[in-house]
């Protein structure tokens, strides 16, 4: 595996792993915290299989576009696109005044970084 697409899995790890511990915090859950990190998640993983497959994608941070980058080696995963609508907000709106995650968009970003970060690391070999 190609060492850059591994530093991808492994901040995708990182975020999976900061969405969890927010959300299930018993003490001031941080559900903007929980949808932003799922969110950062599913962008990376995506870069990892773009990167593993050495499609360049520049500087983007739109899940949908992204998904039509690695359309051309994931055809599948585009049936995320509309999944993913939603969640483009994340990487933004909750990190600044106006908008606030409540536990259900948390519970739902989780719910879908779950579903597809086992999808993810299938596709790139990795265990789930």
């Amino acid at each position: 595996m190609n060492p850059l697409t591994c530093e991808w899995i492994e901040k995708a790890e990182e975020d999976y792993l900061s969405a969890q511990r927010e959300y299930r915090a018993r003490k001031l859950p941080n559900y903007n915290a929980t949808c932003f990190f799922a969110q950062q998640c599913i962008e990376k993983y995506i870069k990892a299989r773009l990167q593993e497959a050495n499609i360049e994608f520049g500087k983007i941070h739109d899940l949908v576009k992204l998904l039509d980058l690695v359309a051309l080696v994931e055809p599948m995963w585009v049936t995320y696109r509309p999944t993913f609508r939603p969640i483009l907000a994340y990487a933004a709106n909750f990190r600044y005044p106006g908008d606030k995650a409540d536990k259900e968009e948390a519970r739902e970003a989780i719910k879908i970084c779950r579903e597809f970060r086992q999808v993810a690391r299938r596709c790139l070999g990795l265990p789930e």
